[in-house]
């Protein structure tokens, strides 16, 4: 019977997974303007005079007469077609990326952290949400511990990064490492901040750093991370199995209902952060190309970016170095 029930509460996850993650949609492409479609559809008038019964061609070079002078005049004209049927063709899906800070992107991390935060202040919470709802936890487990959250914490994150591999992301895989790094880095500040301030203490022990969740950080900064690198439906993934280590810290008896909501926000904010100081690291480590070394032809002035990721056995595991 303890089985059905961690089924039905997993099964609630996957569904509370897709909807934080398109509750948490951030808009950020904007469809262009009416001017701007018009001077696109102009340009796609202008097509290759080989074409039969193709409207006149925009002239390179007008002479006298008008007429338009170069043998490439057609070429660039089907040029210009093209790339208006571009300009009105949306963007691919790492186009959508936003690296500048929005307002509404501070929704759902408000609105969660303000949860979360209450919560932990508040008696009425503490007694009509978080006993409730830690008594429904304790009946469903029956006391056992299982403890694979403590792993799929990890598996957005992980996924955030090699991910871009096989499917379309928005950043290469350098780009895609500072981010998370970023992302990471702020996660970690940002709870352990909080859990020694607020000292919450846990449900299953004496420990005081309970608020926010760490499981719950981490594991909703990587769904917030693949959201916006691949999209919608990997973001819904992501998300579920974020709300499933979410659970299990309930489930294990590790947390409290606002601590799960803490972290929820925290992490949200952190792959935010990521993002925002991504132009700021581009320029930093030369990701934009303005560092880049010495080709292999002497003398004729070009130069390429060189990187390289060394995997490294040590006494305590695997170390990795990557030089870009």
């Amino acid at each position: 019977m303890n089985r059905i029930r961690l089924i039905w509460s997993v099964a609630l996850a996957l569904g509370l997974g897709p909807a934080l993650a398109f509750a948490h949609e951030n808009g950020e492409f904007v469809p262009p303007d009416a001017e701007t479609v018009a001077t696109a559809h102009k340009a796609a008038e202008f097509v290759s005079p080989d074409a039969p019964g193709a409207p006149p061609t925009l002239p390179t070079a007008v002479g006298q007469g008008g007429t338009a002078h170069g043998p490439d005049a057609g070429h660039r004209s089907s040029s210009a077609a093209a790339g208006a049927n571009e300009a009105l063709s949306p963007p691919p899906p790492g186009a959508r990326l936003s690296e500048t800070f929005h307002g509404r992107q501070l929704i759902a991390p408000c609105v969660l952290g303000a949860a979360g935060t209450f919560g932990a202040f508040s008696p009425w919470y503490k007694a009509h949400v978080n006993a409730p709802v830690r008594s429904w936890a304790q009946e469903l487990s029956g006391g056992q511990r299982l403890h694979f959250d403590d792993w799929i914490q990890y598996l957005p994150v992980t996924g955030n990064v090699l991910l871009g591999f096989g499917v379309k992301s928005g950043h290469n895989f350098a780009e895609r490492l500072c981010i998370t790094a970023t992302a990471y880095a702020a996660q970690g500040i940002l709870t352990n901040a909080v859990k020694y301030s607020v000292r919450e203490q846990r449900p299953d022990s004496e420990a005081r750093n309970s608020f926010p969740s760490g499981h719950s950080a981490t594991a909703f900064m990587g769904a917030e991370l693949v959201r916006r690198e691949y999209g919608g439906w990997w973001g819904a993934g992501a998300y579920a199995v974020a709300a499933t280590t979410a659970l299990m810290r309930l489930y294990n008896d590790r947390h409290w209902t606002n601590d799960l909501l803490g972290g929820a926000a925290i992490g949200i904010l952190s792959a935010d952060i990521g993002f925002w100081l991504m132009p700021l690291e581009r320029r930093w480590f030369g990701l934009d190309g303005s560092r880049t070394r010495a080709g292999s032809r002497a003398g004729t002035g070009s130069r390429t970016r060189v990187s390289a990721l060394a995997v490294l056995p040590t006494p305590y595991g695997l170390s990795f170095a990557c030089t870009f």
